[in-house]
């Protein structure tokens, strides 16, 4: 639900079994998923589930459900566990030798348990410097055996206790991670750390799952927390970078029902803290989350220094453009020269308009222009697919802004990059296209790797939607007025024989399509009901495409629609061109993963940045798998609970809980297309709620298409799209930052 523009995000019975571990079959020791036999008094049961540290010889208290699985056959997969230790020197000395504690193994153990006999394990715990006295272990050793026991059975505790609130291991995990031994303390105390940074919980599941233990800590935690969780949902959800400050304390009276006096109370610790950051745009307050304030003053100081500080400029542009159409037999339009000059004259260039109106010509002639000075310019898009089809326009080399930027991951999975302030990029002039899906959070780590009388040239076009990520980098540069901006407006000839490039024009202008040219690159099938509409695109998608137009459905179509839910939502067309386009088969490992089936040649989508995630490829190492990059799914296995994917022919390989950021991609959504190009795109057109059929939305549906364009179902849904000009406003400061700093250098 939304208050006043916010966002405000409002079991089968198990059975359980004890026995001792018989047999460890299986570990994956990225996640710690198992598969062991346990030895009950009635029978041997084979457990599958995330159990951190167990060990052969040790006593569990487990709880779950059975399963068939049609491989390995039935198994019991484990909700929650608990553990007791073996209790005699025979169980003690197996579970030792098992290599549960990291530095022991079958001739250490037999060393402690000959020492310490049925004390072997409180030892080990809570009397290390008595384990130093054997000869094989030195004090150092004996601490780092102590602190590892310690710490299992320290997580084990922490999974055992939050299974009781339906946390599930890997989020318990994540947890211990973040706090250690003091987990149990720091939940006990303030629940609403679970909401925190690298944990990341839900601020209503912990609320509900807590709400018997409200009396029992400072209320002050609760509204810290839901402030928190607001500017942290609404930045990933509705991309606005800070929230206006009275919106905020409604939000808390309204709906969490806190008094005005512990609202402000919280908020002026929050701010104190620098947790959040308060910035005053007239008359009004607004609040960021202070990582993403500081993305926004950066970009603004960045910007200003670099406009106080540009580049030589370069003399005699007009004869060098001269120069290039002569050579080439190319006439450039008045506003292509003028950006050409403000460009190698001025340093720095926002360059915009849609498709058709000359931009990739335009930068052509910048790129050799500034090659052939002598300076080193470097390409780069926010996506593969973009930085792709950067590099096919302009014969250059082109990276997405991860990879030139060497992404890497840190410790708490977050964004690190190799090139920095410390580290900069060697270039003398930057361009960036697809300027509008580039977030604030990206910018500000672009901007601070670049040598800072860098030439910076923008590209982007205002009628595509924003950024899926916080920010409105385009629209507020554009809006600042201190950047040269030039809008291509003009329709080159080559580019009009195309209805896909009209209509695009149309669109943005609020003109109803043309759909009655003789042009057969852009088609409307008028189809009435949803099952028609879902009907026709199965059919266009599976046969009548590929035979027409000898198009692969895996690599050149893309449907896209406007949300997920519905019939012709990506989430049903999905699961239904999945049964067509890839159904099962004997030969195809599977898994469900929450609502959806994954099967091995299933064309995929990572839905959020992992930077975590690393592969080799054509013998060099990347990292990370970013937002809105497409894969095939090669391989599943079970066993070891990891699967494989393909991008851009390199493999990857996740563990289940990083599946969990995949979806299927027969079918996506228009937002997550930004920055791609499909050789043909399918959409269907059915009634849907105002806020997803909008004109941006068509738009840039539409101008993801390069050969074919079909829309499929009422042409009235295609004209109150383009009537419904819905400006989607992002709150955010940079605007306002950039005018605060003209006079700062």
């Amino acid at each position: 639900m939304k208050l006043g523009g916010i966002l405000i995000n409002i079991i089968v019975d198990e059975t359980t079994y004890e026995g001792s571990v018989e047999k460890i079959i299986y570990k994956n020791k990225n996640n710690d998923y198992m598969v062991l036999l346990l030895k009950t008094d009635s029978e041997d049961i084979t457990v599958v589930g995330v159990m951190p540290g167990v060990g052969v010889a040790e006593n569990l208290r487990i709880q779950g459900n059975f399963s068939n699985h049609h491989t390995f056959g039935k198994q019991f997969v484990v909700k929650s566990f608990s553990r007791f230790l073996p209790q005699n020197n025979k169980s003690i000395l197996k579970y030792l030798s098992s290599g549960v504690i990291k530095g022991i193994g079958p001739s250490r153990a037999k060393d402690i348990v000959e020492a310490f006999g049925e004390d072997s394990l409180n030892v080990i715990e809570n009397h290390p410097e008595k384990l130093s006295t054997l000869k094989s272990i030195t004090q150092k050793s004996a601490e780092k055996m102590s602190n590892i026991f310690k710490e299992n059975f320290g997580l084990k505790e922490v999974i055992t206790y939050l299974s009781k609130f339906e946390i599930t291991a890997l989020e318990a995990i994540r947890a211990f991670k973040k706090f250690g031994n003091k987990t149990l303390d720091m939940i006990n105390e303030n629940p609403y750390v679970l909401c925190g940074e690298s944990i990341c919980l839900d601020f209503n599941r912990i609320d509900n799952m807590f709400v018997s233990k409200k009396d029992s800590f400072d209320g002050l935690c609760r509204v810290r927390a839901f402030i928190l969780h607001l500017l942290l949902l609404n930045s990933k959800s509705c991309g606005h970078t800070c929230l206006p400050k009275n919106k905020i304390i409604d939000a808390c009276l309204s709906i969490i029902k806190e008094d005005n006096k512990t609202t402000n109370k919280a908020l002026g610790e929050l701010i104190d803290e620098s947790a959040i950051r308060c910035y005053s745009m007239g008359e009004v307050d607004f609040l960021y989350l202070n990582e993403i304030f500081c993305y926004e003053e950066y970009i603004s100081e960045r910007i200003s220094m670099m406009l106080k500080l540009p580049p030589q400029s370069i003399v005699n542009v007009g004869n060098l453009i001269d120069e290039i159409e002569s050579n080439q037999g190319i006439k450039y339009a008045k506003k292509q020269k003028e950006a050409i000059k403000l460009a190698l004259e001025k340093g720095m260039l926002i360059l915009t308009g849609g498709p058709g109106t000359g931009k990739t010509t335009t930068l052509n002639a910048i790129i050799k222009i500034l090659n052939k000075m002598g300076e080193k310019v470097v390409l780069t898009a926010p996506t593969g697919r973009a930085a792709q089809r950067m590099s096919e326009v302009t014969k250059a080399k082109a990276k997405t802004i991860h990879r030139l930027l060497e992404a890497e991951p840190n410790k708490e999975g977050k964004r690190n990059f190799r090139k920095n302030e410390k580290n900069l990029i060697k270039c003398d002039a930057v361009i960036i296209d697809e300027l509008s899906m580039v977030d604030a959070f990206m910018f500000d780590g672009l901007l601070r790797a670049l040598p800072i009388s860098c030439r910076l040239i923008l590209v982007g076009d205002e009628g595509q939607l924003p950024s899926v990520g916080c920010g409105n980098i385009l629209a507020d540069l554009i809006k600042s007025k201190r950047i040269p901006v030039i809008h291509l407006n003009e329709i080159f000839r080559q580019s009009s024989n195309s209805l896909i490039v009209t209509n695009a024009h149309r669109i943005v202008n609020g003109d109803e399509l043309l759909l009655n040219a003789s042009n057969r690159d852009f088609f409307f099938l008028d189809v009435y009901s949803a099952q028609d509409i879902k009907s026709t695109i199965m059919d266009l998608f599976t046969k009548r495409l590929p035979k027409t137009y000898n198009y692969l459905p895996l690599l050149d179509i893309q449907i896209l629609c406007p949300g997920r839910k519905g019939v012709l939502g990506t989430f049903e067309l999905n699961k239904s061109l999945q049964n067509v386009v890839n159904p099962s088969d004997e030969n195809k490992s599977e898994i469900k993963i929450g609502d959806v089936l994954f099967r091995e040649g299933d064309k995929v989508m990572q839905t959020k940045n992992n930077y975590d995630l690393t592969f080799d490829c054509s013998g060099s190492t990347r990292n990370g798998v970013f937002n809105g990059d497409i894969g095939i799914l090669k391989n599943i296995d079970k066993m070891a609970q990891v699967a494989d994917i393909e991008f851009e022919g390199c493999l990857v390989r996740y563990n289940m809980d990083q599946i969990l950021e995949v979806s299927l991609a027969y079918a996506t959504t228009v937002h997550k297309s930004q920055g791609s190009e499909f050789r043909a795109v399918i959409m269907p057109m059915f009634p849907g709620p105002e806020q997803l059929y909008y004109r941006k939305l068509l738009y840039t549906a539409i101008t993801r298409a390069r050969s074919l364009l079909i829309l499929v179902g009422r042409k009235n849904v295609a004209s109150s799209m383009i009537r419904n000009d819905r400006k989607t406003r992002r709150c955010s400061g940079l605007y306002h930052m950039l005018s605060d700093n003209v006079n700062m250098f």
